[in-house]
């Protein structure tokens, strides 16, 4: 009978275990695979969705309440009507647009990168959902943003990756993103985008053309990410959206 209480034999047995767990988990992760792919197209249908007004939010409530996932496909296809790519200056209709990843995008020069543009249409009105990639205290921020042809804000979505509970992770509660909607990103002739400014004196945000919002108790720094992101990202697309209005 082999010996069983050998170093020899704590070790082989643990490699042996290590080998198995690793291929079964694998194995789940292959298996995973298309179902977690699916989940982030209809997570990012409806983040693009809300960003638009399309959403389940019920006046009062306070709640962030998404177009559900066995329904955002068939609204996605309903509400969005064109998507584009922006590279160095060129449009180009493109459903790659929906897969671009910002992240990546983000770390090369900024006339590589491909900026996506998703042209939708609500109540007979016209939206432009930008899509942003940015960074807050401790991580990754990201949004949409959607614009009207006049580049008034119609709409936001914000997430973050690893921000502090109650503090900095609010940039996605639904009182702090909907103090954006009407809110101007020019003024008078310049862009300015949109600043989270502290001592703002504008409590219940009735100011729309003074280019703020309040700002998160004790979250500068994400709040300033938040600005950081939308200032360098509108930017950009400005001109783009002013083209599509010339040519409507």
């Amino acid at each position: 009978m082999a010996k069983t209480d050998g170093n020899g034999y704590t070790i082989l047995f643990a490699t042996i275990m290590v080998v198995v767990v690793g291929g079964v988990l694998a194995g789940l992760a292959q298996g995973l695979k298309p179902a977690i792919k699916e989940n982030e197209r209809f997570e990012k249908q409806q983040n693009i969705l809300y960003a638009m007004g399309v959403n389940e939010n019920v006046e009062g409530d306070g709640g962030v309440n998404f177009i559900p996932t066995d329904k955002v496909e068939a609204e996605y296809d309903k509400y969005i009507k064109e998507a584009y790519i922006i590279q160095n200056g060129k449009v180009t209709q493109s459903d790659e647009a929906f897969t671009v990843d910002m992240k990546k995008q983000s770390k090369l020069p900024k006339n590589e990168r491909k900026m996506p543009l998703f042209v939708g249409e609500r109540d007979g009105k016209q939206f432009f959902v930008v899509p942003m990639y940015g960074k807050g205290l401790w991580d990754a921020i990201w949004g949409y943003v959607a614009l009207d042809k006049d580049l008034v804000v119609q709409g936001v979505f914000f997430d973050h990756k690893g921000e502090t509970p109650g503090l900095g992770a609010n940039i996605k509660e639904r009182y702090f993103m909907d103090d954006f909607t009407g809110e101007q990103i020019m003024s008078d002739t310049q862009y300015s985008g949109i600043t989270v400014a502290k001592g703002n004196n504008d409590p219940k945000n009735e100011r729309k053309d003074d280019n703020k919002v309040d700002a998160l108790a004790g979250a500068t720094i994400t709040g300033d990410g938040v600005s950081a992101m939308i200032k360098s990202t509108l930017k950009s697309y400005v001109p783009v959206i002013k083209d599509f209005k010339t040519k409507a």
